[in-house]
Parts: structure tokens; sequence; C-alpha cells
């Protein structure tokens, strides 16, 4: 699948033409640095603009006119990508092949997007001030809520202590303490800057051409004097000290037991569908060594499981236990990363994993969200990689292969939390 591509009003336009899918997707991905000082107002920015444009100051109208689009579905999320604070406006539209409509449902889809990001509704030079207090509202209990969800809680905390002092460790929602200070004037000032700062990388995949969207973008987008700020990736070096232990106490009756590890290899990494197979190894699948070896044999956890980041070269273990399993759990899952290191690996091990990953790449193909989402990777580290080389790169995948990435995976820090009891 090959996507054509073209730079509008410094807006890069990615198109893929296909008439694989019955509707058009569209995603709009804004991408600044990831800022201590800016980034709780960037994370409200997106929750503000969805209230209401210059056109359609009411929120019920702009809602309605997603109906008048034949039902067309919108939303957008904010996530850090290596230091990239981003956020991605997402649209699934009909196509006008299937139904009656008297102009394009395409044209109107990236207006609706535009006039969202580009003309919002503006009063006094300010954001509306009762849509901002409203949003913020919705932004702090987002955040407070982590506090409730003990596994989302002990992932941020342990992200928090591996990256400390660096703007890694921030949520992508921004921090509670900045919440009060926001005013709809100087939401709006950095909204300006926001805009002038960002990457944008609109991609549509359809039955369409890149003439076709990029007129449209032209259209629809009112941005003026920007000048993206260049994205920089993260230099994950390894760690020379002897990883840190964290111990949290709350009112809790299940311990949370997380490892922050390093494993600087990204999709530019000659060894990226290694690390791929090393971690569906360690923690994936239900096959894989730690729910295997910790949960399975020697029921130590409720859930025992690993994810790696490439964008951050981030390897996250996971584990629900009893308060009392602390050690025995933790030298298990030590020798686990241990074995892999040693080359310890069955050929079931290996075949499943493959077999779980190629199927997963295979599937990035039927959805349109995820071929975007994949082809935005590869321009993220600006690297000519496609699903079908990535699979070609699993099955190719040696022991060896794993190996020399778990020499590479460094242990930075042991996260526990644990009830209030001594």
């Amino acid at each position: 699948m090959n996507f054509q591509r073209q730079i509008v009003n410094n807006i890069n336009v990615h198109v893929l033409p296909t008439k694989q899918f019955k509707t058009f997707t569209m995603t709009l991905f804004c991408h600044t640095p990831l800022s201590e000082d800016n980034v709780t107002e960037t994370a409200l920015i997106p929750y503000v603009l969805r209230r209401g444009t210059a056109k359609t100051p009411e929120t019920i109208q702009l809602r309605e006119q997603l109906d008048d689009l034949y039902g067309a579905g919108f939303g957008f999320n904010t996530s850090n990508r290596g230091l990239t604070q981003s956020i991605k406006f997402s649209m699934d539209i009909i196509n006008d092949r299937f139904v009656q409509s008297e102009q394009s449902l395409l044209r109107s889809g990236i207006e609706y997007i535009g006039n969202i990001v580009t003309t919002p509704l503006i009063e006094n030079d300010q954001f509306r001030p009762a849509y901002v207090e409203a949003e913020k509202e919705t932004v702090k209990k987002q955040l407070e809520s982590i506090i409730n969800d003990k596994i989302r809680y002990a992932s941020q905390r342990s992200m928090e202590e591996m990256f400390a002092g660096e703007p890694l460790r921030l949520n992508a929602l921004g921090k509670l303490e900045d919440l009060p200070h926001i005013t709809p004037v100087t939401l709006y000032a950095r909204y300006k800057e926001w805009l002038q700062q960002c990457r944008f990388d609109f991609y549509v995949v359809g039955d369409t051409s890149i003439e076709e969207v990029s007129q449209y973008v032209t259209e629809a987008f009112k941005i003026e004097n920007n000048k993206a700020t260049q994205i920089k990736r993260y230099n994950n070096k390894p760690d020379v000290n002897e990883p840190k232990t964290v111990v949290d106490q709350l009112d809790v009756n299940q311990g949370k037991l997380n490892l922050a590890l390093k494993l600087p290899i990204s999709y530019e990494d000659k060894n990226i569908a290694a690390a791929f197979v090393y971690n569906g190894i360690l923690g994936s699948y239900p096959h894989s060594k730690l729910f295997v070896n910790v949960r399975e044999k020697e029921s130590l956890a409720y859930y025992c499981a690993s994810s790696f980041d490439p964008y951050k070269g981030y390897l996250s273990i996971q584990s629900g236990i009893e308060i009392k399993n602390y050690k025995k759990a933790l030298d298990i899952i030590l020798d686990q990363l241990k074995a892999i290191e040693a080359g310890s690996i069955s050929e079931n091990e290996l075949v499943q994993t493959k077999a779980m990953l190629v199927n997963a790449f295979k599937e990035t193909t039927d959805n349109a969200f995820d071929i975007i989402n994949f082809d935005f990777a590869a321009q993220y580290f600006n690297v000519n990689l496609s699903s079908d080389d990535i699979i070609r790169m699993v099955e190719q995948t040696t022991v060896d292969d794993i190996v020399e990435v778990a020499r590479q995976v460094n242990l930075n820090t042991i996260y526990f939390l644990r009830n209030k009891e001594v």
C-alpha cells in the first residue's frame, strides 16, 4: 500500500487511494515538543476546540453536523510520542457513492476538522469562558481518575520514576496543579502559539486522490505563519547505575509490581522486529514466559505482562500480586529476563510468538486507522517501512537476534505499590 504525499499550506498530506473501504478515514496529527511549561494547556486545547467554531459556536450544533454527515464519527486523543506531545483528530465518514449527498462528504469532513482546528470560537480575544471552565473540569476528572485505577496509577508512577527530571515523565493530559492557573486568555494565547509551532500530518484513506484531498485541505485549513518545530526523537541511553526501588503505600488489597526498563530500539533500528519478538516471548501472550512462569506455574500474579514503546525506547513489566509475594515474584520476573538473555527460548515460544505477531501486522491492513497509524510511525522515524516489511523481518528473526536485543535491556526502576500496613 503506497501513500501519495504532498505539502499543502505547511501541512503534510498523506493519501492512500483505495476502494477497499466504504468510508473515508481521516486523521490529523498535530505534534509539538513535550514541555513542562505548557503540557497542560496543550492537552486542554482539543477539549475546548471541540465545543464550538466560528461558524458553529454552539456545541450541540457542532454535534448535529455529524448527524447531517450521515452519522460520521469524530474524536480525538492526546498522547506522548517520545519527546512529542501529539494531538490526534480522527473522522470516519461514508463514501459519497453509497448515499445521496448534494456535496462531497469527503470535502465536508475535511472542512469539519479544519474548522475545529483552525477557526475556533473566539470572543473578545479569548476562548468562551464557559467552555474553558467546563473542559478544565473534564481534564481534572480524568487526571484524578488515575489514582482510582491502580493499574494505570502504578504504570504512571513507574514511568515518572524512570524518567525523573525528564519531559517523558509527564502525563499527556498534563498536571492537576496547572489547571487552576489556566484562563480563557492564557489558553487562547497558547493555542495561537501551538498553531504556529505544530507539525501537521493529515491522512486520508479511501477512494480519492492526493489532488482532491489537497484542494480540500487548502480550502479548509486556515493556518498563517506556521513554522513547525522540528520533532526531536528521544535518545534513550543505557543506565550506568544500579536500578532503583520505589515503594508507594496506599489503601490497596492487591500489590502492583512494575518494572521499568530501557530498550533503546526504535523503528529505524535493524533490530526493531526482534524487539517485538523479544517482548512477545517475554510477556505479551498467554504462552509468554511471564504469564506461564509467574502466573500459571507459581500462581503468584493475577496478571503479569510486558509492553514495548519504540517511541520512548521503553519496556514495561506490569503485575498484580499478593503483597506478601513481592520478593518471590520479583525474583521469578528477573529470572525470565536472564533466561532470554541466555538464549533459553523454546521452539514453541519462538514459533507461537512469530505467528501472533504476523497475524497482528496482517490485521492492520484490514483497518484504515491501523494503516494510518503504522504509516505515521514510519514517517515519524523517517524510515521506508511497511507492514509487509515488518512481517518479513519477524519471520526471519533468530534466537541470536533476540539475545542481541535482550543484552540491550537495562533495568532502571523497580516500582511496588503496596498497602499501608507495616
